[in-house]
């Protein structure tokens, strides 16, 4: 060997694993240090090779993390030596080992590596999987740190290094946020190994086993049922393609402008109503017509999905610098301001029309743009300081209207009025939209009874007095009390 770094992949389970690239490198080597000593092929190397490792280094560190960076530290001070060093690890250099990435950054020599076995072979053959029929990766620590899987559900996943329950239970909560808790998974333990073994459970069972350890895995199967959004996108790419649906073929981004805004009401709906399931179908729909969208513009070269979802998820990232970067911040209102500073920074840097109120959408339903504008001035502290100067105003615009003569004057006055009662609306919490939605429904219900109710008498409404629709318009309050 000469100076520099080399590194060997000592394969799963013990030295009958190791190719014979890595054992010809051994067998030559003047020395050799090994990432860990508690390993099955340890016990078999060459018997003329001085062996060390760094397990001391496992006993003094706080966490993985600074174990893995005193290693390579070492590593590149032997690395300086005339003779280099080589360095062997677990399974295979390229697969889940941190300190050969890291080697690979902080070195001045090139790493020379010489690939073996690594645990998905021995792990798919126990499983009698085939890596090529869709199989995603990951590493369970990333996965305990994180919030969401991050590979598609239709496709099987192997989780590789839970190496402890701890990991185990914090894997298990980032994958409910995307399996159901009784989702059938399988642990491998000792693939490759004469104690290999098998522990399929639920999900939720998965941080009871008692046998965690270096050399265990986790297979994660896909949902029954197609769920992936590339699921979704090929659907949707079928439906516009020559062979697909001739309706859909013909869709135009106008053309679905309708489509759009009827879904996003449903979905509105379902929310007012509190119908979980009827929610859950209406964003469904809701989904098609994103997908729909951007798939025309996929075809006519505009932007794909994936520009959407950059797009977005980089948006997010940078408005909320308290979560994602160094920004500290105090509570809510400070979190909305600089939301605001954050997004008139982004207008001007796309030269998208100025000042506070340029982004509110024109195309907005009108309570609802009343009250995004309201929202937006409030933040800058453009508000009434006590919410007795905001029922004030509310009984000074009735008065305007009353006293308005022309119709302009009514028209303008009844529309300042209604601004105000958006704001009241706002300094009480309510959603103007959302409470006129309800107040359309609980009037249509009533309305409907009141109807009911006339025919019951062989009357028609249109026949009736004042007096006689009053009462039968309190008697279908009266059967809905609780709707307020």
């Amino acid at each position: 060997m000469t100076q520099g770094i080399t590194v060997v992949g000592l394969g799963p389970a013990g030295p009958e694993l190791l190719t014979r690239e890595a054992w010809q490198v051994l067998s030559e080597a003047g020395e050799v240090w090994l990432r860990t000593g508690r390993h099955p092929a340890a016990v078999g190397l060459p018997e003329s090779l001085p062996v060390y490792t760094f397990d001391d280094l496992y006993e003094q560190g706080d966490d993985f993390e600074a174990v893995y960076a005193a290693i390579v530290e070492r590593l590149l001070a032997l690395a300086e030596r005339p003779e280099g060093v080589l360095y062997a690890v677990p399974g295979d250099p390229g697969v889940g080992e941190a300190t050969v990435r890291r080697l690979r950054q902080a070195s001045r020599f090139p790493v020379r590596i010489v690939h073996g076995v690594s645990f998905i072979e021995p792990t798919l053959a126990s499983l009698g999987l085939d890596a090529l029929d869709g199989l995603s990766l990951a590493d369970a620590l990333d996965l305990a740190g994180g919030h969401h899987p991050p590979f598609p559900p239709d496709s099987p996943a192997l989780i590789g290094q839970i190496y402890s329950n701890l990991v185990a239970s914090d894997v298990k909560l980032t994958l409910m946020n995307q399996y159901p808790a009784d989702h059938p998974v399988t642990l491998v333990h000792a693939a490759g190994t004469p104690e290999q073994r098998l522990e399929p459970m639920a999900l939720h069972e998965m941080d009871r086993s008692p046998d965690y350890g270096a050399q265990t895995a986790l297979l994660v199967p896909p949902l029954a049922a197609p769920s992936a959004l590339e699921s979704f996108q090929e659907t949707v790419a079928h439906l516009r393609a020559p062979e697909g649906c001739p309706w859909d073929r013909e869709q135009t981004p106008q053309s679905l402008r309708p489509h759009l805004l009827e879904e996003a009401f449903e979905a509105l709906q379902a929310l007012d109503h509190e119908d979980v399931q009827a929610l859950r179908e209406e964003l469904g729909d809701l989904l098609l017509q994103i997908v729909l969208q951007a798939q025309i513009a996929t075809e006519g070269g505009e932007f794909t999905m994936a520009d959407v979802i950059a797009g977005i998820n980089a948006k997010i990232l940078r408005r909320h610098p308290h979560v994602f970067g160094d920004l500290k911040v105090g509570g809510v209102d400070q979190v909305l301001a600089n939301w605001e500073a954050l997004k008139a920074a982004e207008r001007a840097e796309n030269g998208e029309a100025s000042g506070l109120l340029g982004g509110v959408p024109v195309g907005l339903p009108a309570l609802a743009q009343a009250a995004e504008i309201q929202s937006r001035v409030a933040r800058v502290g453009f508000d009434w300081p006590a919410i007795e100067g905001v029922r004030a105003k509310v009984r000074e615009e009735m008065q305007e209207v009353e006293a308005a003569r022309s119709r302009d004057e009514q028209n303008a006055e009844v529309g300042d009025l209604l601004f105000a009662v958006v704001n009241y609306a706002r300094w009480l919490k309510v959603d103007p939209e959302a409470a006129l939605r309800e107040a359309n429904t609980r009037f249509r219900r009533r309305f409907g009874e009141l109807e009911a109710a006339a025919e019951k008498q062989g009357r028609r409404i249109a026949e009736m007095g004042p007096a006689e629709l009053d009462r039968l318009w309190e008697a279908a309050k009266g059967e809905g009390r609780g709707e307020g």
